[in-house]
């Protein structure tokens, strides 16, 4: 099934999360690497695949967003109580709003900062919407890497719902992302 049923997640969906999930991830973990090497000639390189691959992380956050307005989204088992609805719904959504926040103000910083990081693998130049200025270049950065540690927490919250889910509720929530048979096992 492509699209979403209130039972499970389609593959879209599906590949979304963990298209995404990777990227987000493995965007966390190299901007760190990219922010704590000695200044060294090539660190403009690889802050420049930083933005290329943030840039491509925001229109796919959209464009899942998108998916996710226009298909249903699996209820979770009946059993579930009021509270775990509400923080199920409040946690997804402070991911969406939180990876869009952290990509946005890293396009700032982009914007910003001299040179600015607009050359898109070399291919095109993504418009700017800030000027440069040190200063805030500076501010932009520094709330962009707060954000993604705010990211970070929310995905090991995630995570640990997940975790939740499957080892002790075992009510097949988090196998639905898995697999497209949500009643299977």
């Amino acid at each position: 099934m492509i699209r979403n049923t209130p039972a499970g997640w389609g593959s879209i969906s599906r590949w979304f999360h963990w298209i995404l999930a990777v990227a987000i991830i493995g965007m966390i973990g190299f901007g760190w690497w990219v922010n704590h090497v000695p200044a060294r000639p090539d660190r403009f390189f690889y802050r420049s695949i930083h933005a290329d691959i943030g840039y491509v992380v925001l229109l796919l956050t959209v464009i899942r967003l998108a998916w996710r307005i226009g298909n249903p989204t699996p209820a979770l088992p009946d059993d579930s109580r009021p509270w775990q609805n509400i923080a199920a719904r409040i946690s997804h959504g402070a991911l969406y709003l939180v990876v869009i926040l952290v990509a946005m103000l890293g396009w700032a910083h982009s914007g910003a900062h001299t040179p600015d990081y607009s050359s898109f693998f070399g291919l095109f130049h993504v418009p700017q919407f800030t000027s440069p200025d040190r200063e805030a270049a500076r501010a932009y950065e520094d709330r962009h890497i707060l954000f993604a540690y705010v990211l970070l927490a929310l995905i090991v919250v995630h995570v640990a719902a997940a975790a939740w889910h499957h080892y002790i509720r075992r009510d097949r929530v988090a196998v639905r992302m898995l697999t497209e048979d949500a009643k299977a096992g």
